[in-house]
């Protein structure tokens, strides 16, 4: 039961669990869109000279037809290529067309030359399914049913020898290509997954799992700098008397303030709004798309209000409180630096003033 255990998540999860694969799947497709848009181009070029050089070849004459089909298809998968979303579920059907496009090829080549073992299609066996990172089941049933259809086919048209040749090349070589699949796809499956963990680590505050300074910056500067965005609204949250809650009760009731108000944030805020901690008990949250004074109040008052119910103090009749500095885009600020500066002005002066728990700049 283990071992069956294994051999289907290696064919369902490329060897990883079910929700790593999830998560990375959207990777593992753009990344097959990026080498297929480059082998499309190889396929146009390789069938393209292969046609032209079949007006001079007599032995490359009567696969003319398929050279060229083969060229054709190759220039429509490429303009394909660029109107589909790099992530799209249509460009992977596309991807498997084309290696069955190739699996067919290496049939008429074979057809052809009915004389001589079978090369071009086991060569096609073993390297193709290289390229491709998905569930390895779907790559199963693809080899599986061209090694059927090529082997069907061959029998009607080779002698019976030369036939069983390629019977008994093409049943290894097909496991061989399943299993050369599962390892490649594993190999890379985890190199995402790892590079997810790096990312991870690189981008998100460690306390409160909300992204860090470095990743704020980058990311509100990249809708700044978008033309076609002019409107959002910058919050900087302080937490009031920060240092005395560490004083009277300690950095560790401290450290779990701030992932409170962390957790607090994260669940009240999702994509693709930006939330994160800027440093010590400072947090960010830009919403995209709204720059109005009413709408910017409604949600500091909302944040003060939960946030104060959200997080815990160990005496119960003390809760904390937030100051906020709230700031305004409407296109005119094309750095996350210059925002900042006059979200700061706000938050100051919020703080200056005991009665008022949050200003607009």
């Amino acid at each position: 039961m283990r071992i069956l255990r294994i051999v289907k998540n290696y064919l369902l999860y490329c060897g990883i669990e079910k929700t790593d694969y999830i998560k990375i799947k959207k990777d593992a497709y753009i990344s097959n869109y990026k080498v297929w848009r480059v082998l499309h181009f190889l396929m146009a070029g390789m069938f393209g000279v292969l046609y032209v050089v079949s007006f001079f070849s007599d032995l490359m004459k009567p696969n003319s037809v398929f050279y060229l089909i083969g060229f054709l298809y190759s220039v429509v998968a490429i303009a394909a290529f660029l109107f589909l979303r790099n992530d799209s579920i249509i460009a992977q059907f596309l991807i498997y067309l084309s290696i069955i496009v190739l699996y067919l090829f290496g049939c008429f080549i074979t057809a052809g030359r009915p004389g001589s073992p079978a090369v071009t299609f086991i060569v096609l066996l073993l390297i193709t399914p290289m390229f491709m990172i998905d569930k390895p089941v779907f790559m199963t049933l693809v080899l599986c049913i061209s090694s059927t259809v090529f082997l069907i086919w061959m029998h009607a048209v080779k002698p019976y020898e030369v036939w069983r040749i390629d019977a008994g090349n093409v049943i290894p070589f097909t496991v061989t290509g399943l299993f050369l699949h599962i390892i490649a796809n594993s190999v890379r499956i985890r190199e995402f997954v790892l590079t997810g963990e790096i990312k991870i680590q690189k981008d998100y505050d460690e306390l409160t799992g909300l992204k860090n300074k470095s990743a704020l910056t980058r990311e509100i500067n990249a809708f700044l700098e978008d033309p076609l965005t002019n409107h959002g609204t910058l919050f900087i949250l302080d937490i009031d008397r920060f240092k005395s809650i560490n004083d009277t009760y300690g950095h560790s009731v401290g450290d779990r303030v701030i992932h409170e108000v962390g957790a607090f944030l994260g669940s009240r805020f999702k994509d693709p709004v930006i939330t994160g901690r800027f440093g010590g008990d400072e947090f960010i949250v830009f919403i995209k798309n709204t720059g109005d004074r009413v709408s910017a109040s409604k949600t500091a008052e909302m944040i003060i209000t939960e946030a104060r119910e959200a997080v815990s103090l160990p005496d119960e009749g003390n809760r904390i409180s937030l100051s906020i500095g709230i700031a305004l885009y409407h296109g005119e600020e094309k750095d996350y630096s210059e925002l900042f500066k006059k979200a700061d002005i706000a938050l100051y002066r919020a703080k200056a003033d005991s009665g008022m728990r949050y200003d607009v700049f």
